[in-house]
This record gives C-alpha cells, structure tokens and sequence, in this order.
C-alpha cells in the first residue's frame, strides 16, 4: 500500500504544522501536487487506505502499531470484552480498564483515526477538484471520494464505540464525538475545527449514513478485498443500524444482500445478489486466503507494509511456540460455553493448545497464520456477519420464532459441525424470539473471536433490557493460563469483577493533547 504526504490532523498541525511525510514513489508528493494526474489521485486514494492500516504509535517513534484498523480495532475490541484473556501486561490497561488521558492505546487510536478522517478529507476535496479540472472523468472522482467517504464513515463509528454512550443511551441525545468533513490544510480550516464541538451521537450517525448512502450508490459491486466495495457500505449501514435498534432497516439493508431463500444445509449456496459474496466451505476459509469469497473487506497487511511485532495480529494472538508472541489467548468463559459444540470444526481448525507469553499453555486462536512477515489482511468485514446480522433482525422483528432468521442462524453454524442434519438448531430449542436472538448473538461471540467485534455488541446491547451485559463484563484474571482452565462444556466463573454501565470507565477518556490543544472538545465525565 503506497503513502502519501498529507496532512494528519488538528494535534500534529497545531504541534508547528508538523505533517506524517511519508515517502511515495513519486519523491515529495504533496497535498498541492497529488490530485496533478490520475497516477497520483490513484496514489492518494491509496494513501487514505494506508492511514486505515497504519499510523505512527506515538510522536516521537515511527512503528506502525496499525492504528487504527491495520490490527488495532481488532486487538482493543477484544480486550475491552470477556472472550480473551490478556496473558501479560501488554493489554492489561484496556484489559482491565484503568485507562487515562494519556494512556498510549487510547491515544494513539484516537489519533490513528482523526488522521486517517483528514486523509479522508484531503481526498475528497482533491477528487473534488481533479474532476472539475478533467483530470479524472467524474465516474472515476465519484468512486474515489465514495471509498474515502467509506473509510471516514468506518473512523467516525469507531471513534463513538470508544468515545461515547451509545445511542440507545437517550436515543441519541448523549454527547459523541467532532464529525470532521473539512480537510485541515490550512490555518483557517484549524481556526474552523476550533470552533467545532462534540456532536450529539445522533447527528453523528446521521452523518455516517449519509456517507455511507453516498458510497453505496457510487462504489462498484466488486473490487479488490482491501477497497471498498457497494457491499462493503451496505454491511457497514446493516452494523450502523444495529446501533440504532432500527431493525426494520437493518433488514431492508440486508434484503440487498442475501437472497429471500437461503438453504442452511448448504451453506455455500447462499450467494448475495451484489457482488458474488458467499460462505466460504470450511470456516478457516477467510483466514486461509485472504481474498476469499466471504471477506468483503479487509484492511491490507502484507510482508512490505504491515504492523510491527508489537502489532501484527499473529503476533499477538499467535502462541510462542508458532512465532506468535502469546499475548492474547481465548478465554475460558467463552472456550468452555457449552453452546460451542465439542465437535465444532472451529476448534479444532480455528485454536490450538500453544505456549503462551509466560512460559505456559493457553489456547489461541489461528485465524492469523503469517508468523514470519506478520501480513494477515484486518478483516472488518465478512459475509457471516452480514447473515448474523439480518439473522438477529429477523428475529426481533418477527412475533414469534422467525424461519428467517433460524435458518440464516444455521447457514453460518452449520459449516462449522460435525453433523449439521441432527446438531443443527430447529425451531423447538427456542420457546421465543428472545431466545433465538441470544443463540444468534452467542454465535457472533464464537464466530467472530479474536477479530475485535466483541466491544461492538457489549456497546450497542447494553441499554437492551432482554441481551444487557449490565458494563464491561467479568473477566478471566488477567494473566489466567494453564490448559486445565480450558474445558469444553465446562462452566467457567470468571474472577476480574465486571464494571457496572455507569461506571465512567465505560467509555475511554479524549486524550489530553485534543482536550488542551482544542477547548471545545469537552472531556468525558471524571477523567
């Protein structure tokens, strides 16, 4: 992924006008000179991805620590939850939820994200301007600024699962976080983001969907896996949806994409309408190549440009003995649940029993397989998530128990057992909806372990009376190990005490550097 000279952000700029300068195949390409021919706006274009995968940890170092999507998402998503254990003290401060202002994790995602909204932002006004000028026809300025409004739209909501009370909290009317459209190049853009406080959460969503509208209707049906696609912004309105509780409009979303008849004793058969998306057969398939049909985007990693062995995701969750670093294993609260089947595939194709950072056994996931050059693509989006998702609101907007949302529910369990025909869920294991859609949000905790999305549902799940985690949930102690903790169908008590919803800690604090250099952004409560 090439890099680009622009402008990061209101904190570097404001810092002396210091910008990231990155090196490009074109010697000091600037903001000035990057939309001048259609090779560069390309290169632009590729230069907002390459801030998705990865920005500088803090401002005196240049590892790439893949903030804020490269790994990062993924590795603090999980460990804000209950489903890894963090084995030593590398993420013990999200871990256990003793963040501050300045705490580095916290720090450098927020700043991670904001430049990559700049990026965002310096593209769209060039792509704006290189069509005006002829420079790109307006199909082609259209599709870049729909990709980069993609990305801006993806930094905006995982700056709110972070930063802010979710929306159900007051139906939108808590304080979120800046919603930046203005590319800061300028002195007088600075003076404008000065001016520019802290949104409602709803009029950020609103944003975000507009945004994720105008990418829908501009972005092809199929490209690469690492760029956005119509898919891609579809899903990302389906999870963005979620948030809202408008399950109504997560199903017409979802409608788009898979097909009113789905077959759940052949999982592969369920195609979506737009782009060809479908199950992988087995399910280490999206891990296995990373261009499979399920991935419908990912963040791209590879052996020139990829996060540092402080960051590379198999290097985290990796178990020593493989040239992982051991650091994040499965929990037992969720290794052990009796609703993951012994004979699953994915646990015997997805974990294994390693060495972890202490010298002792754990099980780790083996979702991330590149030890050596640590270039596993970030998978943000795949296409289970999209029938999990429809799955769940099917299921809670039916009056009883949805055949929907049962069978979209068993296409995605399926592949993954042993005898599909008899271990599969029928209508009479659920006496209500309710029931069904905890089945259907206890596969997202099994199938999307070790990829971050675990904070995503603690966040938008807590105000719901019937599916609460009451907060952050109880954990495993932090550097729990040794494999006669890991049993399956063996209940597991957790000995990290959960933090309660009104805890402030629920949310992380604004950094210090934003808060000081910027007065109108407004520091969470008792940080």
């Amino acid at each position: 992924m090439k890099k680009i000279l622009l402008v990061v952000g209101l904190g570097v700029f404001l810092a002396g006008c210091e910008s990231v300068l990155d090196t490009s195949p074109y010697n000091s390409v600037t903001d000035a000179s990057a939309f001048s021919t259609a090779d560069r706006c390309l290169l632009t274009l590729n230069g907002v991805y390459d801030a998705a995968q990865g920005s500088y940890y803090t401002s005196n170092t240049t590892e790439n620590r893949g903030y804020p999507f490269g790994s990062a998402n993924i590795q603090q998503g999980d460990a804000r939850g209950e489903d890894v254990v963090n084995v030593q003290a590398f993420y013990q401060i999200t871990y256990q939820g003793t963040y501050n202002s300045n705490s580095a994790n916290c720090v450098a995602h927020w700043k991670g994200i904001y430049a990559l909204i700049n990026k965002a932002n310096v593209a769209i006004a060039g792509f704006r301007q290189a069509s005006q000028t002829g420079i790109l026809t307006a199909e082609v300025a259209t599709q870049y600024e729909a990709e980069s409004r993609f990305l801006r739209a993806l930094s905006h909501h995982e700056a709110l699962l972070h930063w802010s009370r979710p929306y159900l909290d007051g139906n939108g009317t808590q304080v979120g976080v800046p919603y930046r459209e203005e590319p800061i190049t300028s002195s007088t853009a600075v003076t404008n983001i000065l001016n520019t406080p802290r949104m409602r959460v709803d009029s950020v969503y609103s944003k975000i969907l507009a945004d994720l509208d105008f990418a829908e209707a501009n972005l092809p049906a199929k490209i690469f896996t690492y760029r956005a696609t119509k898919a891609a912004a579809i899903a990302l309105k389906m999870r963005i949806k979620t948030h809202k509780g408008d399950w109504t409009g997560v199903v017409a979303e979802g409608n788009k994409l898979v097909p009113a008849t789905v077959n759940p004793l052949a999982p592969t058969s369920v195609v979506s309408p737009i782009g060809a998306w479908a199950l992988t057969a087995s399910p280490d398939g999206p891990f296995a190549n990373n261009n499979s049909t399920e991935s419908i985007f990912s963040v791209k990693n590879d052996a020139v440009d990829a996060p540092s062995t402080n960051a590379g995701l198999s290097r985290m969750y990796g178990a020593a003995n493989l040239n992982g670093r051991g650091l994040l294993s499965l929990s037992p609260i969720i290794y052990n649940d009796a609703e993951w089947l012994c004979t699953d595939k994915r646990r015997t194709l997805l974990t294994v029993a390693g060495t972890n950072s202490a010298g002792t056994q754990s099980i780790f996931s083996t979702k991330y397989r590149d030890y050596n050059t640590w270039g596993d693509y970030a998978p943000q989006i795949r296409y289970a998530e999209v029938l999990l998702t429809l799955a769940e609101a099917e299921a809670r907007v039916a009056t009883g128990v949805s055949t929907r949302a049962l069978d979209l529910l068993n296409t995605v369990r399926n592949r993954s057992l042993a005898a599909p025909e008899t271990e599969g869920y029928t209508a009479a294991k659920f006496g209500n909806k309710v029931a069904l859609v905890k089945s259907i949000l206890k596969e997202r905790r099994i199938e999307f372990i070790a990829e971050g999305k675990r904070w995503n549902d603690i966040s938008r799940l807590v105000m719901d009376a019937d599916y609460s985690t009451g907060g952050i949930p109880a954990k495993a102690v932090n550097g729990t190990a040794g494999l006669t903790n890991f049993v399956c169908a063996t209940a597991y008590t957790p000995g990290q005490p959960a933090i309660p919803y009104a805890d402030f800690r629920f949310i992380w604090a604004i950094p210090e550097t934003e808060v000081t250099q910027n007065p109108v952004i407004k520091q969470n409560p008792n940080y």
